[in-house]
Order: C-alpha cells, then structure tokens, then sequence
C-alpha cells in the first residue's frame, strides 16, 4: 500500500504566509502598545507634581476652596481641569478677577 503525499499548492503556500505575517503584525501592535502604555506610566511617575515651568515639586494650596498647585522655586501657580471653571463660578467672581489683573 502506498501513501501519496499531497503536496501544497501555490494558494495555500501564500495563505498560510499572510496569515503568519498578519499575525506577526498583531503581535508586533500589541508590543508596542504595552511598551508605550510602560512608558506612558513611567512618563507619568517622573513628572507627577513637577512645574511645567522648572521642574522643581509642587505643592497643593487652598485658594479659596480651590486647590491649586504651586511651585515653592518659580512661583508658578498651575490649574488642574475644572478649576479654572470653578473660579468663574458667581461665588468667586472677585477671586477670578484678582487672579485675571496678574495677566493683564
């Protein structure tokens, strides 16, 4: 009895190498995805409450139940979202005011 090996076609040669490189590609997306989202978080860790400005700490203040962080070397004053908003709410429409005549 004899076995006739069939051998693969042309077709199935290319499908099988698209599939391989297609998932290669994929693998390769998603390991820069977790390199980047690694990166990212280390970004993140490095800068977390350091001035934009000179990159010395941060420390938070209450103005007027607004935090607000500042920095003890350049004294600049920085905002997280929302609280540029809560100062022009009516209740700190004075404060609002004081903090715009530095700007102008």
């Amino acid at each position: 009895m004899s076995i006739i090996m069939n051998k693969p076609s042309r077709a199935e040669d290319e499908y099988f190498a698209r599939q391989t490189l297609e998932l290669r590609k994929k693998w390769a997306r998603e390991r820069a995805e977790t390199l980047q989202n690694g990166e990212k978080a280390k970004l993140r860790e490095l800068h977390f409450m350091k001035c934009p400005k000179c990159g010395m700490d941060l420390h938070t203040i209450e103005l007027h139940g607004i935090s607000v962080d500042q920095c003890g070397t350049c004294m600049g004053s920085w905002f997280d979202r929302g609280e540029v908003e809560q100062l022009l709410h009516p209740e700190h429409r004075g404060l609002f005011e004081r903090v715009m005549s530095v700007f102008q």
